[in-house]
């Protein structure tokens, strides 16, 4: 069992705060004003760890890095503001997917990212 360090306190809490996926250069600077002098390195040693023990989920988008949200949150997806580059999660979902699936094909799950500008850069 991991030991809770102040640094995974703060990050955790971090992402709590900002309630949507958060990039590891954005918890590096929301973490420097919790925990100063906490740097990249144990940013990415606590993310691994979170993710193992299953206290964070990651958010994969292509062609960016992975962003990281709390586990828990039930089925949903999100939106990439493609101005200031920020994820936010969504809580709808349109439906049943299986009917664009090709016939005889079992869909399992999927992901829904839709891009555009956020209400702050827009």
């Amino acid at each position: 069992m991991e030991r809770t360090t102040k640094q995974r306190t703060a990050i955790q809490q971090c992402i709590a705060d900002a309630g949507r996926p958060l990039s590891p250069q954005e918890l590096l600077e929301h973490a420097q004003g919790v925990v100063p002098g906490i740097g990249m390195a144990t940013i990415y040693r606590n993310l691994k760890a979170m993710l193992e023990a299953g206290d964070i989920t990651a958010v994969s988008l292509p062609g960016g890095c992975d962003r990281y949200e709390l586990a828990g949150h039930g089925h949903h997806h999100h939106f990439h503001c493609r101005s200031c580059d920020r994820v936010y999660e969504v809580h709808a979902c349109p439906g049943d997917m299986q009917k664009l699936t090709p016939e005889g094909f079992l869909l399992e799950s999927h992901e829904l990212t839709l891009y555009g500008v956020c209400s702050h850069c827009r």
